[in-house]
């Protein structure tokens, strides 16, 4: 129900995360954003979780509170110049706890939209790791790692929300 909403809010916060990490908005602009992504995930966690009928529809609350937590972490090191190593740790964690979604999605999916969305998963899972490899470790390329949040903002969120939006796919 609240897909097409998560994805395009995914999509619009990975695309300016990816154009900030590219120095083309300023740290504190960016803040806005990602707090504003966090509240939306996090009332989206909120209406699952009471109308939660399944075990499942309480693991959908959970990774959705993944992306949530993220994007107020953005915010949080932004508004007080952390280095981001406490997010880059929580990415990391993030990685391997989003990865085995693109084989349940596979598992229990039955077209080619499921087919997307687990190869979304599977992107996401990456995007976190390079956040964990640049913030965690210092290893990396923040230039990858920003051209990679741009792209999975296009193609795993934006675009495919609006689809959803507008009743074209899911």
């Amino acid at each position: 129900m609240f897909l097409g909403l998560s994805l395009l809010v995914v999509g619009v916060v990975l695309c300016l995360n990816g154009v900030w990490q590219m120095g083309r908005i300023e740290d504190r602009e960016i803040i806005l954003i990602n707090a504003v992504a966090a509240l939306v995930f996090f009332a989206v966690v909120l209406l699952i979780a009471l109308a939660a009928r399944q075990p499942a529809d309480l693991l959908d609350a959970g990774m959705t509170l993944l992306f949530g937590t993220t994007y107020l972490w953005v915010a949080y090191n932004r508004t007080f110049a952390s280095s981001g190593a406490g997010l880059g740790w929580f990415s990391g964690f993030v990685a391997l706890t989003a990865a085995p979604m693109v084989l349940r999605v596979l598992a229990q999916g039955d077209g080619l939209f499921d087919v997307w969305l687990a190869a979304c998963w599977a992107a996401w899972s990456g995007l976190w790791f390079l956040y964990f490899l640049n913030l965690a470790l210092r290893r990396g390329s923040p230039r990858l790692t920003a051209a990679a949040t741009l792209l999975c903002g296009i193609f795993t969120g934006w675009l495919p929300g609006l689809a959803v939006l507008h009743g074209l796919a899911g």
